[in-house]
């Protein structure tokens, strides 16, 4: 069934849905007529000569710039090509998807003043699989993200190229081909195509999910290492986390316990230390921490997604044109640094339990980096190098794009989100995580592997995942063939399904807080 659009109660599974699995969407009715009375009144005010900014004036520091008849019929065609001035690859296919549906959402409340036609052309190109070919820079994240934008509008022309059918072709060939008729640009149609952060809204989107469902793995690959370690299970006493209230930790703690449920670490009968280093006993609170960045991010990512993020903004019912700065893309440049970040501190995480499962003077009697050969081989020495360099890569990405504000257009934008470079860093940072974390996993189920008790019903389905991707190292072997395959493992969430069927969902950060129905640890 269609997801319908009318301006809100999109959400960031909508946008996944969209985007990468290809499903259809169609214009509620009631978005239809608000797009339908909105252009009405800006037609009557066309007519009337009255002024708005970029229908008939200039825009940036040419907004005084009154444009005559003729010229406002020209002028957005002009506009799509001027700001089509972006650099690099192409964008991947589902990140322009989820923009053109961001978009389409901005139009269905009835407040941006383009002609019904230019909406529906892009619900069409969703449906029928025309993306438009869009550099990946160019956005500074405010006026929107005019460039890539621009070059997605350029097909609304027949302009530009697209990607159809897995080719690459011109625009107008493959409009032809997917029988959607061009709709040509007329007063205000191209400012209305772009004049929001719809890019970096789209992967932001895309990056929050795959972001909620890499800490799931985090939390699974934390609870292998501390059966591994022989770790002291009191400081994931579900009590002691809703003490202090914060939900992450209550969450993180509570998935903690469901994966290692049923081992013999939880039951008395291994003797622990008293008290266990920080990377182990604060994994609640730190990788809580950053579940509660993700529903800060979730929220402001569907406000945006669910927003008018436009300018100038028309209000039919009371005939009044607004210009303000809805565009600017602040609002989600900083939840998305702080993204990247949260991802990277739990990466840091990780490696410093890795630490722990290698160094003989930490791992609780476990075989130096993990080898029964210790001298003739090295073990899993060297992974902890690979982990090591991703995590400085993850940091240098970690530096905040959102206070990066570099002014253009003649002082008249003198401050900017730089939220595009925001996004593209934080999917780095998530892609370097997936190895951090395929190292963690590695290592942690080799330490399993020396360990002779009953591991919980969740690490032992984790433990098979792993082994259905890296064998047990016995003898060394080159090992950039296991991180690959293992760190690809982990961005399908292999290990994540594998302990989900065995012992049903894992709690997600956004879900209301309640009461656990599991007896808490004595």
């Amino acid at each position: 069934m269609p997801i319908q659009v009318r301006g809100n109660g999109l959400t960031i599974e909508d946008v996944v849905r969209v985007a990468r699995h290809g499903d259809k969407v169609e214009l509620a009715p009631e978005a239809v007529a608000a797009i339908k009375k909105c252009r009405a009144m800006l037609e009557r005010k066309i007519v009337a000569r009255e002024i708005m900014y970029g229908v008939n004036t200039g825009i940036g520091e040419f907004s005084e710039v009154v444009l005559n008849d003729e010229q406002v019929e020209q002028f957005q065609r002009y506009l799509i090509y001027n700001h089509a001035a972006g650099i690099g690859k192409p964008c991947p296919i589902e990140h322009v998807r989820a923009a053109l549906l961001s978009r389409i959402n901005v139009h269905a409340h009835g407040h941006s003043g383009c002609r019904l036609e230019i909406t529906q052309t892009y619900v069409e190109m969703l449906n029928k699989g025309v993306t438009p070919v869009v550099c990946e820079k160019g956005s500074v994240g405010a006026c929107g993200d005019l460039s890539p934008m621009s070059q997605a509008a350029l097909t609304l022309m027949g302009e530009g190229e697209c990607f159809y059918k897995g080719e690459r072709m011109p625009s107008k060939a493959a409009m032809e081909k997917a029988g959607i008729p061009i709709p040509g640009l007329k007063a205000r149609d191209g400012l209305a195509a772009i004049n929001g952060s719809n890019l970096i809204t789209g992967i932001g989107c895309l990056e929050l999910y795959d972001a909620e469902r890499w800490v799931k793995q985090a939390e699974i690959a934390a609870a292998m290492s501390l059966e591994a370690l022989l770790a002291n299970m009191k400081p994931y006493d579900a009590r002691l986390h809703e003490l202090r209230g914060f939900k992450g930790a209550v969450t993180s703690a509570a998935n903690i316990r469901s994966v290692i449920a049923g081992s013999d670490l939880v039951t008395g009968k291994l003797k622990v230390k008293v008290q266990d280093a920080y990377s182990m006993r604060s994994s609640p609170q730190v990788i809580g921490a950053f579940r509660d960045q993700i529903a800060h991010t979730r929220k402001q990512l569907e406000i945006e997604l669910n927003g008018v993020a436009d300018n100038p903004i028309f209000l039919p019912d009371s005939d009044t044109v607004l210009t303000g700065a809805n565009f600017q893309g602040t609002p989600v440049s900083m939840p998305l640094d702080m993204l990247g970040a949260g991802v990277t501190m739990v990466s840091v995480l990780s490696e410093r339990r890795l630490n722990r499962l290698l160094n003989p003077a930490l791992s609780v009697k476990l075989p130096a980096f993990l080898t029964k050969g210790a001298g003739m081989f090295s073990g899993l020495m060297l992974s902890q190098y690979t982990a090591d360099t991703l995590i400085v890569e993850q940091r240098i990405l970690s530096v905040p794009s959102c206070i990066q504000s570099i002014p253009a257009a003649a002082d008249q934008e003198d401050f900017v989100s730089m939220g595009m470079n925001g996004a593209l860093k934080t999917r780095q940072i998530l892609d370097n995580a997936y190895g951090v974390l395929a190292i963690e996993l590695i290592a942690a189920t080799q330490a399993l592997d020396f360990r002779e008790f009953t591991p919980g019903k969740g690490t032992r389905a984790a433990h098979a995942a792993v082994r259905k991707v890296v064998a047990h190292l016995d003898v060394d072997r080159p090992l950039f063939t296991d991180h690959n395959a293992m760190a690809a493992a982990v961005e399908r969430c292999e290990v994540l399904e594998a302990v989900e069927s065995a012992i049903g969902e894992l709690k997600s950060s956004w879900e209301p807080a309640r009461p656990s129905a599991e007896p808490v640890l004595a």
